[in-house]
């Protein structure tokens, strides 16, 4: 098995880290140079920083708030959020993110996947797919956009198998079912997309009880571990979430 990581998400709105349950109901989490430094004092193995509100404002990810952040840590950051060019994904890793995130941008235009992977190489590149149940879809899983506010008609799961085709390193998907519920990862989802590629596959929303990120690996087959909530309001360090997972006989890296 391969060692797992850990990676906080540091949802970004009006320059605050925020989360909210479902994509609403938004709360204050503090400030992002805090919290990414904290998290890597903690041990986290790569951080997330996702401009959430870029899309629905049709605008680029801040660039000042990459440059910020990375410049005070130095594990791995990937940064999403209105990310809709190869001009975008050049500045925001010039700015000093280490991969770029984007989602509705790549179901628009599904070459800006391809041509980021030429460019600047498959490990740059993570697809997010936001997803909600859809008994019409062939994986029971719809496809949507915008923060989660259209739906597109596509399947969920073979978007993933898309992704990875194009050249994609990385697939995050997310239940928008379970996102900040605190009631588990989507195992279901999950594991539909690790079933059909062969890259890396993050976990995401939902995980609320330290066995949430074991089911992760053993039922949904992730191998990157992401989650908000539990870490911003401390309801467990990462240094608690390795320990538990090193006992279950999972490979993690102990700080």
């Amino acid at each position: 098995m391969k060692t797992v990581k850990i990676m906080p998400c540091l949802d970004m709105k009006d320059g605050r880290v925020v989360k909210g349950i479902h994509f609403e109901n938004i709360k204050d989490a503090g400030d992002p140079v805090e919290n990414a430094i904290f998290y890597q004092n903690e041990g986290a193995d790569e951080l997330a920083m996702l401009d959430i509100a870029a899309t629905l404002e049709n605008r680029s990810t801040r660039l000042e708030w990459v440059k910020k952040v990375s410049s005070n840590i130095s594990i791995p950051l990937t940064v999403g959020g209105g990310i809709s060019s190869v001009n975008d994904i050049e500045m925001v890793l010039e700015a000093g993110a280490s991969k770029v995130s984007m989602n509705s941008a790549a179901v628009k235009n599904p070459d800006l996947i391809k041509q980021g992977a030429q460019k600047f190489g498959s490990d740059k590149i993570v697809v997010a797919i936001d997803a909600k149940r859809n008994k019409e879809m062939p994986s029971g899983f719809e496809l949507v956009v915008s923060g989660g506010t259209k739906c597109t008609g596509k399947d969920a799961v073979e978007w993933a198998k898309m992704c990875q085709d194009l050249g994609a390193g990385t697939i995050l998907p997310t239940s928008m079912d379970g996102d900040g519920t605190q009631v588990g990862y989507d195992l279901e989802f999950i594991k539909a997309i690790s079933d059909v590629v062969n890259i890396p596959v993050i976990a995401s929303g939902g995980a609320g009880e330290l066995e949430h990120f074991y089911e992760a690996i053993v039922k949904g087959g992730a191998e990157i571990l992401l989650a908000a909530s539990v870490f911003h309001f401390r309801k467990f360090t990462i240094g608690q979430v390795k320990k538990y997972l090193q006992e279950k006989g999972i490979p993690v890296i102990l700080g």
